[in-house]
């Protein structure tokens, strides 16, 4: 039987989500790639219970998560029925839907059939009566944002989730839909974006901007950058690595020269500040508090505690943030 560390909120910093009531650790559990049949149960228990133990209250899923798709939720399911049980009140579980996850015209996007539809189906396979976090996962080019926004209030209506949010919106439609739930009654929590030191679209499309004014939070997704950024590649691209297979997130076509030469750069910056590549790219995005949460995978507990250990250093000085940038823009 799994108990939980007695010291698990001494270290993990807690940043308030927006304007909300809601605090998130500053260090997320994702669980898109690892939490699956093609990976050993204890693991994946393992790796939980360690996320936990260290403060990690957020995990963090969507309905296509595994693979295949819906398998991270089962799996959850099964450690939040063998672990977690007593400890539910203390997490934040979030799950999002709009990728295709069934055959026909209801399986993806944003209407209201497929957001509901999807949310049952993840409450069933997790093995919950709510999430705490629900989010319209990409926004639908033919869907009007009302629909969107209305299926992911009646949600909140249901008691289905306590809040909700957005992922891969510009700047101008996470405006909008803020709008639109804020006349609905059911405040934007977060946004989701991808964002690194590598990609700085956030930032560059006025998307951190737009969610400073609204006082919306946000978590970074992809801080390492598929992996680039842990050191993995600094001699090249490694047999066993994700740009090594066939992944269709990171191929070898993207390990270049020039970027092994920006990742070993950025290597000795990490250096300079007794932290790894990946504890200074976790500790960059969240950098000034901007960023509320940086969602990190793991495929081991020992991979997840390197990653917590950036919260030790999370301030820059002028000088690292100008070496950074000339390293990253060249």
């Amino acid at each position: 039987m799994y108990t939980a560390h007695p010291d698990r909120y001494a270290e993990m910093p807690y940043r308030r989500t927006g304007r909300s009531g809601l605090n998130l650790p500053a260090l997320s559990l994702g669980l898109w790639h690892n939490f699956g049949p093609d990976r050993p149960v204890e693991t994946q228990r393992a790796i939980l219970r360690r996320a936990f133990d260290l403060g990690v209250t957020h995990f963090d899923l969507a309905n296509n998560y595994g693979p295949p798709p819906g398998s991270a939720e089962s799996a959850l399911g099964e450690a939040l029925k063998a672990d977690f049980a007593p400890y539910r009140d203390e997490l934040v579980i979030s799950t999002k839907a709009g990728y295709l996850m069934w055959p026909g015209p209801y399986g993806e996007w944003g209407s209201r059939k497929y957001l509901l539809s999807s949310l049952d189906q993840s409450l069933s396979r997790m093995g919950l009566e709510y999430v705490d976090i629900f989010y319209s996962h990409r926004p639908d080019p033919k869907t009007p944002l009302e629909e969107t926004m209305g299926a992911l209030h009646t949600a909140v209506q249901q008691g289905k989730a306590l809040y909700v949010g957005v992922s891969n919106y510009s700047a101008e439609q996470t405006r909008e839909a803020a709008r639109i739930l804020a006349e609905l009654g059911t405040p934007l929590l977060i946004h989701q974006p991808r964002y690194s030191m590598l990609d700085r679209r956030p930032e560059t499309g006025g998307l951190l901007d737009a969610l400073d004014e609204l006082q919306v939070g946000s978590i970074a997704y992809s801080p390492l950058e598929q992996g680039l950024l842990t050191g993995r590649y600094l001699n090249g691209i490694p047999e066993d690595s994700r740009a090594a297979s066939d992944s269709p997130f990171l191929n070898s076509d993207a390990v270049t020269e020039e970027l092994v030469g920006k990742l070993r750069a950025l290597n000795e910056i990490a250096g300079s500040r007794g932290q790894s590549l990946a504890q200074l790219a976790l500790a960059w995005v969240l950098r000034q508090g901007r960023v509320t949460s940086a969602l990190v995978g793991a495929s081991s507990p020992q991979q997840l505690e390197d990653s917590v250990a950036a919260i030790g250093n999370l301030d820059f000085d002028a000088d690292e943030l100008a070496r950074i940038d000339k390293v990253v823009k060249g």
